[in-house]
């Protein structure tokens, strides 16, 4: 795929404030459905939004007979590789085909992401050493914790092709956003114009909370009429003023 310009700040910033909720809305209005990856739970607290370009990993199913311990002697196993390879600002996605049995990494790899400046992980499979993950400042989504090695279900094949996450498309370079909901997929090319959208909404819905939660009908406020809105455009430029 094509060299892409690294993430504005601006677009960055306006990433870490907005929702998963917002950004797959965002997503909808421009035709696309299918940008959650649906299962994915935080493992860690967060501060704000994780958010970074996506490198990506595939696994497939282990075979008995390569995939034993003694490959991790290996320094250049696929899995280790891919975690040496990984660049500030990037997300490690991996597609485990959404198997949990095994983990598709632990604490001492997340750790070196942590150090090569890796903004997060995300698996459709599981973590071992989830207590490790727990503390670790580095934003990590899995579907659940496994005690087992990877080896026991996944054989790490390929990095920065397009791959499958949670029933989602994911391409080298798309922006990975996740919060307390979860993690969504935006296409690179859109991510400059939906971040800017978001940012819209989330300063609209604020409005509109702050009038249902002091008792306001929907009716009229959400979705806002057009009196609601002179007044939300209104309450932006006392904001702005």
């Amino acid at each position: 795929m094509a060299e892409s310009s690294p993430l504005s700040e601006e677009t960055r910033q306006a990433l870490r404030r907005a929702s998963t909720a917002t950004l797959t809305t965002q997503l909808l209005a421009r035709g696309l459905r299918n940008t959650f990856l649906q299962g994915l739970l935080p493992l860690n607290p967060l501060r704000e939004n994780m958010v970074g370009e996506a490198f990506t990993l595939r696994y497939i199913p282990a075979r008995e007979d390569l995939d034993v311990l003694s490959v991790y002697q290996d320094y250049d196993h696929p899995q280790r590789r891919a975690v040496e390879s990984v660049q500030p600002g990037q997300v490690l996605v991996i597609d485990a085909r959404g198997k949990q049995r095994a983990a598709s990494l632990g604490h001492i790899l997340g750790t070196r992401l942590l150090h090569r400046g890796c903004t997060g992980v995300v698996t459709d499979g599981s973590v071992r050493d989830s207590a490790g993950f727990s503390t670790l400042d580095l934003p990590t989504f899995a579907a659940s914790p496994s005690a087992n090695t990877n080896l026991i279900q996944h054989h790490a094949v390929d990095m920065q092709l397009p791959i499958a996450c949670g029933e989602v498309a994911v391409y080298p370079g798309d922006v990975m956003v996740g919060d307390r909901d979860g993690v969504v997929c935006i296409p690179r090319h859109l991510v400059d114009e939906v971040a800017a959208a978001a940012a819209e909404q989330e300063r609209l819905e604020a409005f509109v909370l702050s009038k249902v939660d002091s008792g306001a009908p929907l009716r009229g406020t959400y979705p806002p009429d057009e009196a609601t809105r002179a007044e939300y455009q209104r309450w932006v430029a006392s904001r702005e003023s």
